[in-house]
């Protein structure tokens, strides 16, 4: 049983507060988890964990062991990479957080010649919709729209994503289309709940802007099921780009007020500071805004 197992365990088990969570973040199971901490206490002399039945708190030992636990660990890493570096192999797991819809198929696709390209690195996706806590959660690195909340990450901007508005030809057919961003307040509008405020659709930029207060038969907390339900022709959906494209391209949809859309969104590549960054997670951020950078 090598110490440097059972250091990483007691961390990942004291930063989740949890045996099952702080093993599910390595990769181990609960059982193993729990026999490394054990070992890793019988081996200093001391109890670095309290125990009970709700959560697992660190001792007054355990804070001070951890203290110095993280940079050894974080060094040890450090080492591994200039290894890596020399030998221009990239190696390790990466744990990605995406939303459902982007995730499944716009990250899923920039994933694929990143992993061609160094088969040794494995990378485990985890799709949601809400923002997973990075920290938390053991993610190394998090693909996200819109504006950074928590100040205590990092964020690297991989490219600007128009919102547009969308209707298909044959609802515009039935129902006429609409002379200017005003007359959508009473149109069959089709939510995205994932928006900041998703009734409240904006429209030019800078002292240009104005807002429209929209409502309708459909909302949904996902962007691709918007511009689904629109390419159906149920109403007027606002969504991100990459969810239109298939369906502006096989004319099922088609871009409504182009000329005074509203200022785009940006998708980030979101990680938690360190002192040190892995290679393999530099290399991975470095493609991701190299693939989306253009588009």
């Amino acid at each position: 049983m090598d110490k440097l197992d059972c250091m990483r365990t007691f961390a990942a088990v004291a930063g989740q507060s949890s045996f099952t969570a702080g093993a599910r973040q390595i990769g181990i199971s609960t059982k193993l988890a729990s026999k490394y901490v054990a070992r890793l206490e019988a081996q200093i002399g001391a109890q670095l964990l309290n125990r009970t039945t709700r959560k697992v708190t660190l001792t007054d030992t355990g804070k001070a062991y951890l203290d110095r636990c993280l940079p050894l660990l974080d060094q040890f890493d450090e080492l591994e990479d200039v290894v890596q570096q020399r030998q221009h192999d990239l190696a390790g797991p990466i744990r990605i957080t995406a939303p459902t819809g982007f995730g499944s198929r716009e990250l899923v696709e920039a994933l694929q010649p990143f992993q061609q390209a160094h088969p040794k690195v494995s990378v485990e996706l985890v799709l949601s919709d809400r923002h997973l806590p990075i920290l938390e959660e053991g993610v190394d690195l998090a693909v996200r729209f819109g504006a950074l909340k928590d100040s205590t990450l990092v964020a690297r901007k991989l490219c600007a994503m128009r919102l547009v508005v969308v209707a298909s030809p044959d609802y515009l057919a039935a129902q006429g289309e609409p002379a200017g961003p005003e007359a959508l307040a009473s149109r069959n509008c089709l939510l995205q709940m994932t928006s900041p405020q998703p009734d409240a659709w904006s429209f030019g930029r800078g002292s240009a802007q104005r807002t429209v207060t929209v409502g309708g038969s459909f909302r949904a907390n996902s962007p691709r099921a918007v511009a689904h339900m629109a390419a159906g022709g149920l109403g007027i959906a606002r969504c991100p780009y990459y969810t239109a494209v298939p369906f502006l391209r096989d004319g099922r949809l088609q871009v409504l007020f182009e000329k005074q859309e509203t200022d785009p969104i940006t998708l980030y590549a979101v990680y938690p500071p360190s002192r040190h960054l892995t290679a393999r997670i530099r290399a991975l951020i470095d493609h991701l805004s190299g693939y989306f950078g253009p588009r």
